[in-house]
């Protein structure tokens, strides 16, 4: 297993993903990133910043807690999908999204 740290407004927060697959999210974050400028709504998502990546992980602060990288994806999906841009066509976005959590169901189905 591999942690994601991530910074969310003034929040910190950890996401756990299978090592195989790390890659991809961090992939992933940083093309929303460049393409979330592209957006013509007013209202573009939050995107968290990606602040680091390790192997081990022992929290100390009990208000903190690690998110599966299933549901992470899936909010991210949720939250992608929800958006009514009309100019730029999403589809591709949506696409990447849907892909790494599809691949992240399969591992869960196969545990």
């Amino acid at each position: 297993m591999r942690y994601l740290l991530l910074q969310e407004g003034t929040g910190l927060h950890f996401v756990a993903l299978p090592e195989s697959h790390m890659y991809q999210l961090v992939a992933l974050l940083k093309r929303l990133h460049k393409e979330i400028d592209k957006l013509t709504i007013a209202d573009r998502p939050d995107l968290p910043l990606v602040v680091a990546e390790c192997s081990d992980l022992e929290l100390l602060d009990s208000e903190l807690a690690v998110t599966d990288g299933l549901d992470y994806v899936s909010r991210l999906e949720a939250r992608f999908a929800s958006l009514q841009e009309s100019e730029y066509p999403l589809i591709s976005l949506l696409t990447e999204i849907r892909a790494l959590q599809a691949q992240l169901e399969y591992l869960l189905e196969e545990e």
